[in-house]
């Protein structure tokens, strides 16, 4: 599945825009983040976005998962 395609799955199941969103659109876009292996189960994504949503949005929030998408993937 294409990461558009996976997106537009959450997307589905957002109520608001999201900046959180918006980062790692942009993380997938640049090849920072990869699938899972094995992908996640509409229920299984509908709970892993009712608790990212539950989790208050904040500078700080934002910064920590932009600095982690801008780590260095190691080799394998």
């Amino acid at each position: 599945m294409p990461y558009t395609a996976f997106l537009t799955r959450i997307c589905r199941r957002l109520i608001a825009p999201n900046p959180h969103l918006d980062l790692v659109a942009d993380a997938f876009a640049k090849g920072a983040l990869q699938h899972p292996a094995r992908p996640m189960s509409d229920q299984e994504l509908t709970r892993a976005i009712r608790e990212f949503q539950n989790t208050p949005l904040s500078d700080a929030s934002l910064r920590k998962l932009g600095a982690r998408f801008a780590e260095p993937k190691p080799k394998r």
